[in-house]
């Protein structure tokens, strides 16, 4: 894979790419993303739950929240929508712990989504210090926003 930022080269070795066929409608899978009752119950790894404080689901539009881990710990986030074309796209430039860009993409394939996830860090060694964790967190990501559809009409 030779993806590439302006003025950045390569982001092969700086990034996490996930994908998931989902057995649902890209419109559905939108609205787990885009209605915030929805998303509070499935962002994040297996255990974790969140506060939303601010969710301005718009281009440019803030997103703040606390991730409550299993052992107890917070973890404040803050993000910024960058780009939102529904319902095929969403990205997003995370600035709180780890600085990363999300984007999020939707592909309708018959009545089933082709989930693309796609996370971009600042540095190859940032990638690298975190893959341990970020690898497992987001295929758990996956796992909960698959599980969370079931509630979604």
């Amino acid at each position: 894979m030779n993806e590439r930022s302006p003025g950045t080269g390569s982001t092969a070795d700086r990034q996490f790419v996930h994908s998931r066929l989902i057995d649902a409608s890209r419109e559905r899978v939108f609205k787990a993303f885009s209605n915030p009752s929805h998303l509070a119950r499935w962002w994040g790894p297996k255990g974790f739950s969140n506060t939303f404080d601010e969710f301005d689901f718009r281009t440019g539009g803030a997103w703040r929240f606390v991730m409550h881990g299993p052992d107890g710990t917070n973890y404040t986030n803050e993000s910024v929508f960058t780009e939102i074309v529904a319902p095929e796209r969403i990205v997003l430039e995370h600035f709180s712990g780890h600085h990363f860009e999300l984007t999020i993409t939707l592909t309708a394939q018959g009545e089933q989504t082709l989930v693309g996830w796609r996370q971009v860090f600042d540095t190859a060694e940032e990638r690298q210090r975190i893959a341990a964790f970020v690898t497992e967190a987001n295929e758990q990501n996956l796992d909960r926003l698959t599980a969370e559809l079931r509630h979604v009409s």
